[in-house]
């Protein structure tokens, strides 16, 4: 779920622009980004689920810790990490790094995917208890959490036993807040094993997928059936990760793989923030059902089949038209396709809109650095193709 990459150059970058509020953000951003997740997994979970309420439902010490969590979160990461080395799919290449070579990537992300429905398939015909995740959810984001903490420490200290050529740019500061935060190595391996693309779609996003599936099992057992709110959730957010999956091989070029090292930024986001966010509607709706009549449910899922044509990955017969009218079509499409998954919870309560918010902040954030990166990349063609094109996401708006 990442758009262009810059022209990278030999030397030093520490006097590279610092984003995301320099230092101050790298010292602010991981303390008030877990609180945040654990936070919003306590409103939804509140009988007022208001985002306002004081004082704020976070959780107790104790309910943090669960021991079943840990080993879930620990057996779970290690399951695709074994899909991850066996030879299922193709191996592709990645752009050319600095040095003048290109690493290898296997392109098996979606066999992970199609693994993890058959067990958990199995695991409901055997009478799983899936619906527990929901009573889970807290202890897991806290290991999560903590699991992001301890892997970012390990690559930060890693990062100073590689050669100069495999750091990333914008991470080699010489802060060490800023680097541990921003990432200061750019593909950090063991051996062959890609830890920063494996983190990108793999244990994180599937991840995403049991979370809904457990939520939609708590609501068979409070409720005896699934409503056709959940139902639409879960499908539209499985499509999404099916879609990114079966499309593994697009995310080489994209900034996370080609341009950001791999610090706390991208594991905590990959690890933490994804599975326990992104599906906050699922956990809304088992606490706060919603009616939801046919005509508004395909109402809804028009809306979120126009994102089939808005965020297409590259290919010019569905495309052509989108990008003569705006520069980052595909942030459009992504914003309609986040406002489908939040409909469905219905207009009572703000915090399933969240993701909408959230993402809308995020895309404007990002397409701010891929205009400068492309600007430097493009120069004068960019500009050009600027005064065409005049709108960023939002035609006649921005």
């Amino acid at each position: 779920m990442r758009p262009n990459s810059q022209a990278l150059k030999h030397g030093s970058s520490h006097d590279t622009e610092r984003e995301f509020g320099g230092a101050l953000g790298a010292l602010c951003i991981p303390v008030s980004l877990p609180l945040t997740v654990l936070f919003l997994i306590g409103v939804s979970r509140s009988p007022e689920a208001s985002v306002f309420q004081w004082p704020p439902p976070l959780p107790s010490t104790d309910q943090l810790w669960d021991p079943l969590a840990l080993v879930l979160l620990l057996g779970w990461i290690a399951l695709h990490a074994l899909l991850y080395v066996m030879p299922l799919g193709k191996v592709s290449e990645g752009l050319v790094l600095r040095d003048g070579t290109r690493l290898k990537y296997p392109i098996n992300g979606f066999h992970g995917l199609c693994v993890s429905c058959v067990l958990l398939l199995l695991l409901l015909v055997l009478g799983a208890p899936l619906g527990s995740l929901f009573e889970l959810l807290v202890p897991l984001a806290a290991c999560a959490i903590a699991a992001s903490f301890l892997f970012s420490v390990y690559l930060y200290t890693r990062s100073f036993w590689v050669p100069s050529h495999a750091l990333a740019l914008g991470g080699n500061t010489g802060n060490p807040l800023y680097d541990f935060f921003i990432g200061r190595e750019l593909n950090p391996r063991i051996g062959n094993f890609d830890l920063k693309y494996f983190c990108e779609l793999r244990p994180g996003l599937i991840g995403w997928m049991v979370i809904n599936l457990g939520m939609l099992m708590k609501e068979v057992e409070l409720r005896g059936s699934p409503s056709l709110a959940m139902m639409l959730v879960n499908s539209f957010q499985l499509l999404y990760v099916a879609d990114a999956l079966w499309n593994e091989e697009a995310v080489l070029t994209t900034m996370d793989i080609v341009h950001d090292g791999f610090g706390f930024m991208l594991v905590f986001g990959d690890l933490a923030w994804v599975p326990f966010t992104y599906g906050l509607q699922a956990s809304f709706l088992v606490v706060h059902p919603q009616a939801l009549s046919p005509l508004g449910a395909a109402t809804i899922i028009a809306l979120n089949g126009l994102e089939t044509i808005a965020t297409a990955t590259g290919k010019r017969l569905l495309v052509s038209g989108w990008w003569g009218i705006v520069r980052h079509p595909n942030y459009l499409g992504d914003l309609l396709m986040a406002l489908a998954w939040s409909l469905p919870c219905g207009f009572s309560h703000l915090l399933p809109y969240f993701y909408v918010v959230y993402f809308t902040v995020l895309l404007i954030h990002r397409e701010a650095r891929d205009e400068r990166q492309c600007r430097a990349k493009y120069g004068l063609a960019w500009d050009s193709y600027c005064r065409r094109v005049p709108y960023r996401i939002f035609p006649y708006v921005y």
